[in-house]
């Protein structure tokens, strides 16, 4: 350690108490004018730094907004810390499913039609009042990019406070590009802020309602099959960020932020924030953290449009290289816009950013109309003909034998991405080592005997065809639902996930011998006590309180990984007993 960074980082430990520096948790100086520099390159009206990642931003953010009993609509794909988020809040979850690409084992994003549905339940329920928070993933680790502007834009039309929390981790960059700036939250916020302020939109809404006044409110197409505007005498905005600055920007591992723009912030916020902010804050931050964060800041502000322009142009060479080479195409196919996006999320048309003879041309056009676009330096890669999965490809091939790194995989992709510091010499390294690979997967398959090739065409065709389909959220039991008759779809996951704590409560259940399946046919709901969440793809297939459905044991029994956490295989899922379900206590 010390040959690599030398004995500085020992004597570079430092601490606020000793005096002469400002302090994290309560900042008057250095700290609080870097935090005011990052509000404004962000467009954020507050903005904190975190040393301990955006897990932790993530919490806070939500500890600060969210009461017990609080009902919250998430992204079921999202971050494992948000579902832990909703544990320590003792939210109400409601969750929200993404669409889903079942050829390729991922999920999109959440549909705008399917989050109105959902808030025009709750309304229509005589419950909205109970909805605090929206949380939404954006863009997706995969690099699907939600239109930001709309989706506030529509749900504040039925909840006029709706309070919207964005995990941009992955899209800390994106402020600092023109095209991809439109699509960030705090950006969003300010030109919403702005627009309703305005006479121009008063009198658009004026005519609007006109207009939607005519219509049946009762009439669920009046409020899902049109655009939806909010009333400006009513609407706030209110909106969260965080960034993992870390990841897409300049900073030391661990380095995030939480930017905010929240019209009520002061009067509503500001203390239950900084207490949430004191509650998952160490009184030990490391200041190299800190101090990296203001470098990164400072670098976006003073050099960001060159150095995402040069991400981008990275990215769109790789995939012009990988759409155009024969051999690459015969086992490495991109996804294209049309792969990630449905049709019906494509108001633009566009299903590719590339044409051969007019180039890159059509990004602006989709990314100004449609409701879902692609991120294009999230280059996601379809191997399923080469016979290898996702994983195996990930370790064996890439990391061990070529020293490439990659962190996301699914059954049957895996995705590269690049960044602000992507080189053109490691474009041309990872191009040289897919070429190298290519040509290998086509000796083998000359060399094999005619069984051996069975084989290979047996594993093509289980990544390609036989492919288990992404099943939906199935429901909370109605021991862990706050009102068991309620047609809303909200659960108590902290009663859930606290229930299983004691052991009596829980048992183990096979399904590898047909022993869960068994007492699901005679009549018993099994309800998961545990989180289980198969690596890739790395999202939640059940949470506490959940009810096991058929389509999700298909799901896990038809995965071949290896790493699912939750899940014992020498015992099989961590359910609640029968018993326990009778009278849970109260939460």
């Amino acid at each position: 350690m010390i040959d690599f960074y030398g004995i500085n980082i020992f004597l570079a430990e430092t601490s606020a108490t000793s005096g002469g520096l400002d302090s994290l948790l309560q900042p008057y100086g250095p700290i609080k004018k870097a935090q005011e520099y990052a509000a404004r390159a962000f467009g954020a009206r507050q903005s904190f730094f975190v040393t301990n990642g955006t897990s932790t931003a993530n919490k806070i953010v939500v500890q600060a907004l969210v009461k017990p009993r609080d009902i919250v609509l998430v992204d079921r794909d999202c971050h494992k810390s948000h579902h832990y988020g909703m544990v320590l809040a003792g939210a109400h979850v409601s969750y929200l499913d993404s669409y889903p690409l079942h050829d390729y084992s991922m999920y999109g994003a959440v549909p705008l039609h399917e989050i109105k549905k959902t808030l025009l339940g709750y309304k229509r329920s005589g419950q909205l009042h109970k909805v605090k928070m929206l949380l939404l993933t954006n863009c997706t680790f995969d690099g699907v990019v939600y239109n930001v502007r709309r989706v506030m834009e529509e749900c504040l039309a039925i909840k006029p406070d709706l309070v919207f929390l964005w995990d941009e981790a992955w899209f800390a960059f994106a402020s600092f590009n023109p095209t991809y700036r439109p699509r960030t939250a705090m950006h969003a916020a300010r030109t919403l802020r702005e627009r309703y302020r305005s006479d121009k939109y008063r009198e658009e809404y004026a005519a609007w309602k006109a207009e939607f006044d005519e219509l049946d409110p009762d009439d669920d197409a009046t409020w899902l099959e049109r655009r939806l505007m909010p009333d400006p005498d009513q609407v706030r905005i209110r909106a969260y960020a965080t960034h993992s600055t870390h990841k897409t920007l300049t900073s030391l591992r661990q380095g995030s932020m939480i930017h905010v723009f929240d019209q009520d912030y002061r009067q509503k916020v500001e203390a239950p924030f900084h207490e949430a902010y004191m509650t998952h804050t160490s009184t030990s931050p490391n200041y190299q953290i800190v101090a990296s964060l203001d470098v990164g800041r400072m670098q976006a502000e003073m050099e960001g449009f060159e150095l995402v322009h040069a991400q981008v142009e990275a990215a769109l060479s790789l995939r012009e290289q990988l759409y155009s080479h024969p051999l690459l195409q015969k086992y490495f196919r991109v996804l294209k816009n049309k792969d990630m996006v449905p049709a019906e999320y494509r108001e633009s048309g566009v299903e590719s950013y590339y044409d051969p003879v007019t180039g890159w041309n059509k990004m602006e056009e989709a990314w100004a109309r449609d409701e879902f676009v692609v991120d294009p330096s999230r280059i996601t890669i379809a191997i399923g003909t080469t016979g290898i999965d996702g994983d195996t490809f990930k370790n064996e091939y890439l990391m061990n034998k070529y020293g490439i790194q990659i962190n996301k995989t699914s059954r049957n992709t895996v995705l590269f991405m690049t960044n602000i510091g992507t080189t053109r010499g490691s474009i041309a390294y990872l191009l040289d080592v897919l070429i190298k690979l290519a040509k290998e997967f086509d000796n083998l398959w000359e060399d094999s005997s005619r069984p051996e090739r069975k084989i290979i065409e047996n594993r093509v065709h289980s990544l390609t065809q036989d492919l288990p389909p992404l099943p939906d959220f199935s429901r909370f039991h109605d021991a862990f639902r706050p009102d068991a008759e309620s047609a809303t779809p909200e659960g108590d996951i902290r009663r859930a996930y606290f229930l299983s704590y004691d052991e009596e409560n829980t048992e183990y259940l096979r399904f590898d011998n047909g022993e869960l399946q068994g007492q699901m046919r005679a009549g018993r709901d099994v309800v998961s006590a545990s989180f289980v969440i198969p690596y890739p793809p790395g999202f939640p297939v059940l949470v506490p309180g959940q009810v096991v459905s058929e389509g999700i044991l298909y799901f896990l029994q038809a995965l071949d990984v290896t790493e699912i956490h939750g899940y014992r295989p020498e015992l099989g899922l961590l359910v609640f007993t029968e018993e326990a379900l009778k009278e849970p206590p109260a939460g």
